[in-house]
């Protein structure tokens, strides 16, 4: 214990003001998600009570602050409606049925992180290219960006023509809409000026205070956290300490219908939750130049998730606008990821009267200077320098995070860059010919044979017309994968039929012991005593006594 302590504390008074203000930027975000999710907000904010206090402690990233995202709120969105229908049709009908479907889920989707952390896949995420990531980060502040704009509306319960009760948005107009400009202005001009004055104080903190004094002691009348929550059917912020919730136990039906309803919602949220956390990790390892623990990362998101539905909270995962608020904050290490949970629980005990004093546009102002602060503006000076994919893929990946969702657009991204690798790789095959002064002709194979360099690489040999005796060297090659194999098992078999006489040499061990299982006809094709200098050069260095200078290559 006062180990952890020494390691949380190096960096304390930093870590303890961004957290503050990583939590007051926290609460219309998931308030927001609660209503997208179609549950109460309070339930959202317990989850991000619990998942970001127990990844703060236990995650692979100081520094990260995870909470109830909307990357994984959609998802929930079509299996709470369902929910709440199947909980119509059982015998004793069951009111919010939805709700208890979502805990189970949120469970399952912690169960599956926690093995994907144990099997070690979040040692994957550095695979992801670096176009991707920009793409990434760019997509991300462009949504962060809009989930603003959209705070500038009011929002009302109206019954549509179906008879459905839905929310109807109307953006704000007139003398209100400037007031709410002036105040965002305001906080950005505040945050952008107090780092040129002083570091000592926390801008982001500072700029929310002032904005909110202003609007309290002056009376205008604006959008606040608490007109934002009672806008969109939520009581207030005021809530209890989570404890486990028995009701699931009592009307959640455990069978195998309950799993084949959820499981496929638990995959998928998962999956985002792990996707958008581990790109989030890599975002602060360049921001900080340190290196977080994926693994260990997937393990923590995993036991906040199943700890979550347990207490009645909903899902989540690392959140970049709130982890890229605590960097710019100072916030470095685990202790500010436990302060924003601790505050968060704070204000829904104790201060919930005075944070819902809070007006929006002081908290708008935070998340559009955290916009400025997390677009990659390089991408736009480096888009007609890098390769044409990278910059396709970059402007992909981008544009599918906007419009789809981050999973969708990492996928994407990834699936074309490894396309483009393995088409440019492809191209690379190259086969050097020339005679023996017994008529042997040879083949000097150079580049990487793989399933995309198969078709060139056969096309390099003409079988009919060379001659009795032909030598295939892969001295400058290298073997990829289990397609090469087969190619060069195909093409023995052809010069075999042919009746010529061919060997093989200088193969990787690896690949001559699968062509010695494939078939033992490789015993007379692969030679194994090759007599080349350039390898007893690498082999046998201790022969070359005399200095390099002497000998004549």
């Amino acid at each position: 214990m006062t180990n952890f302590i020494k390691k949380i504390t190096p960096n304390a008074k930093n870590d303890i003001l961004a957290g503050i203000t990583v939590s007051l930027a926290m609460i219309p975000e998931v308030v927001a998600f609660a209503f997208v999710a179609q549950i109460d907000p309070l339930v959202a904010l317990s989850g991000a009570f619990i998942i970001g206090l127990i990844t703060a402690i236990f995650g692979g990233r100081p520094g990260l602050i995870s909470g109830a995202a909307g990357a994984v709120a959609v998802i929930f969105v079509a299996m709470i409606a369902e929910g709440h229908s199947k909980g119509m049709l059982f015998d004793t009908p069951i009111d919010n049925m939805g709700y208890f479907y979502l805990l189970a889920c949120v469970i399952l989707m912690g169960i599956i992180q926690v093995f994907a952390g144990v099997l070690k896949l979040g040692k994957f995420v550095r695979l992801i290219p670096h176009p991707v990531m920009m793409g990434f980060v760019n997509g991300l502040a462009i949504v962060i960006f809009w989930a603003q704009v959209k705070m500038f509306t009011h929002k009302s319960l109206q019954v549509s023509k179906e008879g459905v009760n839905e929310y109807v948005s109307t953006f704000m107009q007139g003398t209100e809409l400037y007031i709410m400009i002036g105040l965002v202005a305001l906080n950005m001009t505040i945050i952008w000026v107090i780092p040129k004055i002083t570091k000592k104080i926390p801008a982001s903190l500072t700029a929310i205070l002032i904005t909110t004094l202003i609007v309290v002691f002056s009376g205008l009348e604006v959008s606040t956290v608490g007109s934002y929550i009672i806008e969109g059917g939520g009581e207030g912020l005021k809530g209890e300490f989570p404890t486990p919730n028995l009701e699931l136990w009592q009307n959640l039906p455990f069978n195998l219908d309950t799993l084949r309803f959820i499981f496929p919602f638990a995959i998928l949220a998962a999956s985002v939750g792990l996707i958008e956390s581990l790109m989030t990790m890599n975002l602060v390892d360049e921001l900080t130049e340190t290196r977080g623990n994926g693994n260990k990362e997937c393990i923590a998101q995993g036991a906040g998730n199943i700890v979550s539905g347990l207490f009645g909270g909903t899902g989540g995962c690392g959140m970049i606008g709130q982890t890229v608020i605590n960097i710019n904050a100072g916030g470095r290490g685990r202790l500010s990821g436990i302060m924003m949970a601790i505050t968060l629980l704070t204000f829904i005990l104790f201060t919930d009267k005075f944070i819902e004093q809070v007006p929006i546009a002081a908290l708008i102002g935070v998340m559009f200077m955290m916009v400025i602060e997390t677009f990659a503006w390089s991408s736009f000076r480096i888009l007609k320098k890098i390769p044409k994919s990278d910059a396709f893929v970059l402007i992909t990946v981008s544009a599918v995070t906007v419009i789809f969702d981050l999973a969708i657009a990492v996928f994407v991204g990834v699936i074309i860059s490894a396309l483009v690798f393995a088409w440019e790789n492809a191209r690379r095959i190259r086969a050097r010919k020339r005679f023996k002064e017994d008529g042997t002709k040879i083949y000097e194979i150079w580049g990487p044979l793989f399933f995309g360099s198969i078709a060139t690489f056969n096309e390099k040999f003409d079988i009919k017309n060379d001659p009795i005796k032909v030598e295939i060297d892969f001295i400058e090659a290298r073997i990829s994968d289990h397609s090469a194999i087969e190619a060069i098992f195909a093409l023995v078999e052809k010069y075999q039929a042919a009746n010529k006489q061919i060997i093989l040499k200088h193969l990787s061990e690896d690949c001559k012991v699968l062509l010695y299982k494939a078939s033992p006809i490789f015993k007379d094709v692969i030679e194994e005593n090759i007599d080349d200098p350039r390898y007893h050069l690498a082999a046998n260095p201790e022969k070359f006594t005399k200095p390099l200078s002497d000998y004549n290559f």
